[in-house]
């Protein structure tokens, strides 16, 4: 015993002289010599290890955890009868799909308890290449929010369409060097991937060499396929749209990402997902979700929130919020209450509602009942700003620009393709429908109206042209800059005339939203960054969402579908069936253009 004694006693002194002083004032308050930062007292705490709810005191010293059990503080915050847990995680989002720049993304953010994601700027990257991440890097940094990237891998996301830029593995590498890039983003275009595409091929190499992820994006992919899409190095997927694919992905050794957004809901079909052993390698992400839904609904405290009222056990929905997406992407000390783990955590008052009381980030209370501190927007190079915000051209588009070219006199055409829309996905079907008069044409009476795709960054003047069924429309036209992922010009619309002065109002304001009606514009909302982004707070830009939502349900478009969101994501030509470009007809599963009119065998 008097050994021990000597021991302590040497050890402190030993201590307190050692090094630079690293860790010593921390190590004392751990030890409770010292008095600590701070200490929230008397909580509930999550742990994610044990996966239970333990009572004690978190104590918080230079914006890190270094102790649980019994602390004093020089400031103390009482949470008795309350919740602390580790701060929320985005695992994949594209914050330009927010449609608010990042300032405003995080000030709209952190009173639902986030205090870090990772984003994938493939999105104004395809509009704006090297110059947009470099943009979305600069717009980020010093916010009191960790924003992490993953570097694009595909733009553009196929050779089938086009888009603003194309940046190859020699473009992205130097990237890596950054601390803030954690990995290679959604390799999307998985048919090049397990074919051996060089480039693709590369740059997964390239992330590998520098210790980073590859995130995945192989929607309905199985069996050998899948083996190869994993043999290329691939790590995780963020479309699976059920169990069996969740289940069959975790057991080739892939992280699953569980979405829930605004257009891609996939939480009710992967709720067994929060069960053993499947939680241990899955995470909730959002991957595109408007602020109108993150103001309304919330963001992963949302999944969260509806995980626990279908019967997932609270604990591992909050394991599965932070500590698993720390753990994929390589954060250390992040994502757990526990010492040595950054300070990033949550209050909550009600645990299964996910009320969220106060948000500390870094030891530093970031959020007080509703209260978010004043946060600086970061400075941007001028360059950077001139090419974000200038990034449409094409020339004034006319009602002769949607004739659909046909030859009436061939008695083999038939019938043409249609995309049919799917409630509550961002997936298609393929529909064929009858020739009016050897025309393909618009049938109201069947919900079946016209489509168009607009290339609006090199000027070529191509337009693709197709039909869809499942939007609902019954008047006038909708069109916005915003379609996944080159970001041209689409427009839905029953006649010709309006979709032309839809399509010219969003050239007019650089990109955004409109809607036409009897040829003028009812309704618009500019997005002048990118096409994409907004430069409102997430309330205005909101309630300007909610109104031009409210005018396309006025307009006929279903309930259950997002009439914009929806829309954007009928262009992208690496997610199943059938898709339009601005080359036309878009054959996914068959890797290949197809005609619009279907002639008999």
């Amino acid at each position: 015993m008097i050994r021990q004694v000597l021991f302590f006693v040497y050890s402190k002194h030993k201590l307190e002289e050692s090094g630079d002083g690293m860790h010593v004032k921390e190590l004392a308050v751990a030890r409770g010599i010292e008095k600590a930062e701070l200490v929230l007292k008397n909580a509930k705490i999550i742990n994610v290890f044990t996966e239970a709810i333990e009572q004690g005191d978190v104590a918080i010293c230079n914006g890190r955890i270094v102790g649980i059990g019994q602390y004093e503080g020089e400031e103390e915050l009482d949470c008795s009868g309350k919740y602390v847990a580790p701060g929320f995680i985005d695992g994949h989002i594209h914050l330009e799909s927010s449609m608010l720049k990042p300032v405003e993304f995080v000030r709209s953010v952190i009173p639902h308890g986030t205090t870090a994601v990772i984003t994938d700027p493939h999105e104004i990257a395809n509009v704006c290449g090297m110059e947009g991440i470099e943009y979305m890097l600069e717009a980020s940094e010093g916010l009191p929010l960790d924003i992490y990237f993953v570097l694009p891998s595909c733009v553009p996301a196929t050779a089938y369409d086009e888009n603003g830029s194309t940046l190859l593995a020699k473009d992205i590498e130097g990237l890596y060097k950054n601390k803030k890039v954690v990995g290679l983003a959604e390799v999307m275009d998985f048919y090049e991937t397990i074919r051996g595409a060089s480039d693709i091929l590369k740059k997964i190499e390239d992330a590998k060499a520098a210790n980073k992820v590859v995130d995945g994006h192989a929607p309905g992919v199985y069996g050998k396929d899948a083996c190869a899409y994993v043999m290329a190095g691939v790590q995780s997927d963020h479309e699976c749209i059920s169990f069996e694919e969740a289940k069959e992905k975790f057991g080739l050794g892939q992280w699953i990402m569980i979405r829930e957004g605004t257009a891609a809901r996939n939480l009710d079909a992967l709720i067994g997902m929060f069960t053993p052993p499947y939680h241990q390698r899955s995470m909730l992400v959002t991957d595109d979700k408007h602020p109108y839904d993150i103001i309304r609904l919330g963001h992963i405290d949302d999944i969260v929130r509806q995980a626990i009222s279908k019967g997932a056990d609270p604990c591992i929905a909050f394991k599965m919020s932070s500590f698993n997406a720390a753990t994929y992407f390589g954060l250390k000390d992040y994502g757990a209450v526990a010492p040595g783990y950054h300070a990033d955590l949550i209050i909550l008052s009600d645990l299964e509602k996910v009320t969220i009381h106060k948000v500390i980030k870094n030891g530093k209370l970031i959020l007080d009942e509703d209260k978010v501190i004043e946060i600086k927007e970061p400075e941007v190079r001028k360059e950077l700003l001139d090419k974000v915000y200038h990034s449409f051209n094409c020339e004034e588009i006319v009602p002769e620009d949607f004739c659909i070219n046909y030859n009436p006199g061939d008695e083999n055409q038939e019938q043409f393709r249609v995309i049919k829309m799917i409630e509550g996905e961002i997936t298609t079907e393929e529909v064929f429908t009858p020739l009016v008069n050897g025309e393909a044409r618009v049938k109201l009476e069947e919900d079946i109206i016209k489509l168009a795709v607009i290339e609006r960054h090199h000027n070529t003047n191509h337009v693709g042209l197709g039909f869809v069924t499942g939007y609902g429309l019954k008047r006038g036209a909708i069109a916005s800059s915003v379609s996944h992922d080159s970001h041209n010009i689409i427009a839905i619309g029953t006649n010709d005339c309006d979709i032309a002065i839809a399509a010219n109002c969003i050239r007019d304001m650089q990109g955004g939203w409109a809607i036409a009606l009897g040829g003028k514009i009812i309704g618009n909302l500019p997005l002048s960054i990118g096409g994409l982004m907004s430069n409102l707070n997430a309330s205005t830009l909101a309630q300007n969402i909610q109104e031009m939502q409210a005018l396309a349900r006025d307009m006929g478009v279903t309930e259950g579908v997002d009439p914009f969101m929806t829309m954007a994501f009928v262009s992208l030509p690496v997610i199943p069936k059938l898709r339009l470009t601005t080359l036309g007809l878009f054959d996914v599963s068959l890797q290949m253009m197809v005609p619009l009119v279907v002639r008999k065998e």
